[in-house]
């Protein structure tokens, strides 16, 4: 099929590209066998981030902020310091402040979605993220999946996250990511566990969303605890900068949390030690806990204008308010007493 773009493209369009370079068929192998072997899904729920179309209703939606957030108002709060420092650094002209700031203003008092400010449309985008699993086991990451050239273990110059990302439906892709999009295309919230409300909105979706986009993969560190994973860290670009993040937890994080005696945190480096000489390990067990790092997959919904975003029954834990110091169009910031 070819990967040419229409015009319009349906939602429900799926472009299959079968690409004979050895790199892209090595990936192509290395998901077929991971869908193989992790084949239980595990929905783990929403997170947000803001994407952008310029010009509004026809450019393409390009992710400007990770899509990584755990409630709405978080990348509500992003695109708001977006602004202001756009307002701040990136403009001489009092005009072209003046507007960003009432946008600035708005999101200060106002749970918004979506607002178009100098011919750049924002949303609040909405992606649900899941898991794949075998024997209660998270798929850990793939031989194929990217890392950085070096593997520093100090530095964080990771890449950032989904940024830059074209939430394109029609964009040609593999065989195995195919099958998988017209796979979620039916996922929704079904258990008794979610709200009467939660689960209809998310039967919902299927309708007014049907189109499906899978975000670059992500990864982190779980935690096993009983019967169950529990994330340790946040979402990550690369399966190194997750197990960096163990190894910072380890030495930094831990000792202080639970005021560990010199002699302790010395035996939690050590550890740590251990595990970067492993290069490339994804699980360590310290003491009696078992830490793995986790493949995380994220799905956007599409509908005919563009991204997901905000569903009625997504909460927030708390509201919109002002995060910087006012200025004027004439860039001059007033700090309050």
């Amino acid at each position: 099929m070819s990967s040419d773009k229409s015009d319009d493209p349906a939602p429900l369009v799926m472009r299959v590209q079968v690409d004979d370079h050895p790199v892209a068929a090595a990936v192509e192998a290395d998901a077929s066998i991971a869908r193989t072997r992790y084949t239980t899904l595990n929905v783990r729920g929403p997170v947000f981030g803001i994407a952008t179309q310029s010009p509004p209703g026809r450019g393409d939606w390009r992710v400007l902020t990770s899509i990584t957030d755990g409630f709405a108002q978080q990348s509500r709060d992003a695109l708001n310091s977006h602004l202001w420092f756009k307002a701040k650094d990136g403009t001489d002209d009092p005009r072209v402040r003046r507007e960003l700031l009432d946008a600035v203003a708005v999101l200060e008092t106002e749970p918004v979605d979506e607002l178009t400010v100098l011919d750049v449309r924002y949303r609040v985008v909405r992606a649900d993220e899941f898991v794949f699993s075998r024997d209660r086991v998270p798929e850990p990451p793939r031989a194929t999946d990217p890392e950085p050239p070096v593997l520093d273990w100090d530095g964080y110059d990771d890449a950032p996250l989904d940024v830059g990302f074209v939430i394109d439906h029609a964009a040609a892709a593999g065989l195995v990511a195919t099958t998988e999009r017209l796979a979620l295309h039916h996922l929704h919230y079904r258990g008794e566990r979610y709200p009467p409300e939660v689960r209809h909105d998310s039967e919902n979706a299927m309708a007014t969303h049907p189109g499906v986009v899978l975000l670059p993969p992500a990864y982190c560190i779980v935690e096993h605890t009983g019967d169950s994973w529990t994330p340790l860290t946040g979402l990550m670009s690369t399966p190194h900068a997750a197990r960096r993040s163990l190894t910072t937890w380890l030495t930094r994080f831990w000792p202080l949390m639970h005021e560990l005696p010199e002699d302790e945190a010395a035996r939690y480096a050590a550890i740590a030690h251990e595990y970067q000489a492993q290069v490339r390990a994804n699980s360590l067990t310290v003491d009696d806990r078992l830490y793995s790092v986790a493949r995380v997959g994220r799905m956007v919904r599409i509908g005919a204008d563009g991204p997901e975003s905000v569903r009625p029954s997504d909460v927030d834990n708390y509201g919109p308010s002002q995060i910087h110091p006012l200025m004027d169009e004439f860039g001059t910031i007033t700090h309050e007493e």
